[in-house]
């Protein structure tokens, strides 16, 4: 079916998210690494994270190059510089879907006409599965997500244990899965609970799926080995773990600095005021490239951070310099000035090189939203976290976490959220203090999960 490595070519198609699309940027340079031709096909906005870097890449040897297409910005009443749904306000970002959807014409032909030996595409573009069978070639899907949160939707489109209870609060159990998993119907995501376009959507990507050459997983065989054979062996769908991509890619200090992104506050201040903290002292917050956090859940936070002993780096979202408002309108009174004064709290608005400051060695633990790729940047820099998961397939991430590879605590968070939505369920300082008093402790428990990662941070490291 392939020709020789060195004369393989391959066609990338990241999703229009910064989730889907770093990871498999990352994924690109490693192909590339090992002599594939790699053409990155994305809008030129979403080129620009990235072109850097596929530069270096490219002058160091690698046949890796980006083409850009096209953004239909006008035909859906977008501005031209909103080409992502990590960039986009929550009001906007179903402009950015329609938008998305309306590629697939121009990519059809882009990939006729360069006939490549294979696609990898996002599984946001599951008609890519046709195109290339029409072509004769394989279809790699890439899936951004981790092995236990695809085992676990499986087992419940198949199963359907959520309409077996009365209550959006009763527990029930996930059959057939490797451990004892119980859910909530709370906690499940829309496309399961609702019909609507996007579940149908989603109905069109899992047989997609179903019927390409086989799905790459950002994962490694250690975190997840029962689930891995299980969605291979039981679910009959073939896959193969590559990850963590953010590890094996991003080996400069200039990868990590500015992967996907520019920071929003100068690295030399930041690595200067991580320099001056003691060894896993520092707690780092972040929810994600997509989360506006609600100005009563930051009041909360904050006094969270004020009447803890621990130091904190605090990533706040922005998409515009108005976002400020929002943030500034859950701050208590004086609190950003007396969390400069005191060197207790940094916040960073927009952007942060997350990789680098993970593995800095004052940092002690991670509060994230159990987006899968915050979460393998956490195991690969070995912190244990702090888990409050919000949307998408988070709460599948937070019971692998918590209760299978038992290398993180929760906040309590009970409740999907649809992103946007204005009602934002609100997790009290008295739960955040108690979840940050366990991880940056010295508890027996909390002294076993730092062992536990350790050797995971080693395995990957190759140590």
């Amino acid at each position: 079916m392939f020709n020789k490595i060195d004369e393989l070519n391959i066609i990338f198609l990241p999703f229009v998210s910064h989730g889907h699309l770093i990871p498999l940027v990352d994924v690109a340079t490693l192909f590339a690494e090992l002599g594939v031709i790699v053409t990155i096909v994305t809008t030129d906005a979403n080129a620009a994270l990235f072109r850097s870097k596929i530069h270096r890449d490219s002058v160091s040897g690698s046949r890796i190059r980006l083409h850009t297409i096209p953004w239909p910005a006008a035909r859906v009443g977008l501005s031209p510089a909103i080409q992502n749904l990590s960039t986009a306000t929550p009001m906007a970002m179903p402009k950015v879907l329609e938008a998305f959807l309306m590629l697939q014409p121009q990519l059809e032909d882009l990939i006729h006409e360069m006939r490549p030996d294979c696609i990898v595409a996002d599984i946001f573009y599951p008609w890519t599965t046709k195109v290339a069978a029409e072509l004769g070639i394989p279809r790699l899907a890439f899936n951004g997500s981790s092995f236990f949160g695809y085992c676990a939707e499986e087992c419940i489109r198949a199963h359907k244990p959520h309409l077996e209870v009365e209550s959006n609060n009763d527990k029930f159990k996930l059959p057939g899965l490797p451990d004892v998993i119980e859910m909530t119907k709370s906690q499940l995501p829309s496309w399961i609970t609702t019909q609507d376009d996007f579940s149908r959507f989603f109905d069109v990507i899992k047989e997609s799926e179903r019927q390409c050459y086989g799905i790459i997983m950002n994962s490694f065989h250690e975190l997840e080995s029962s689930y891995e054979e299980h969605m291979n062996k039981v679910l009959g769908i073939k896959t193969w773990s590559i990850g963590p991509v953010s590890l094996l890619a991003n080996k400069e200090v200039e990868d990590k600095e500015y992967r996907g992104g520019n920071p929003s506050i100068e690295t030399t201040n930041l690595l200067q005021w991580l320099n001056e903290k003691e060894p896993k002292s520092v707690l780092y917050i972040n929810f994600g490239s997509l989360v506006q956090t609600n100005p009563n859940q930051i009041t909360e936070i904050a006094h969270a951070i004020r009447e803890s002993s621990h130091n904190f780096i605090w990533v706040v979202k922005r998409n515009n310099e108005d976002d400020d408002d929002i943030v500034n309108e859950g701050f208590p009174k004086g609190f950003e000035e007396n969390m400069i004064k005191s060197k207790k709290c940094l916040i960073i608005r927009g952007w942060a090189p997350q990789l680098m400051i993970l593995e800095h060695e004052s940092v002690g633990g991670f509060v994230t939203h159990c987006g899968w790729n915050s979460i393998l940047e956490g195991v690969s820099a070995g912190l244990p976290m702090i888990t409050w998961p919000l949307f998408a397939e988070q709460f599948y991430n937070e019971k692998l976490l918590i209760e299978v590879v038992k290398n993180g605590v929760g906040v309590g968070s009970k409740k999907w959220w649809h992103l946007g939505e204005e009602k934002q369920e609100i997790v009290n300082r008295e739960d955040i203090g108690k979840a940050v008093d366990f991880v940056m402790g010295g508890s027996v428990e909390a002294l076993e999960m730092r062992k536990r990662l350790k050797k995971w941070e080693r395995q990957q490291q190759g140590l």
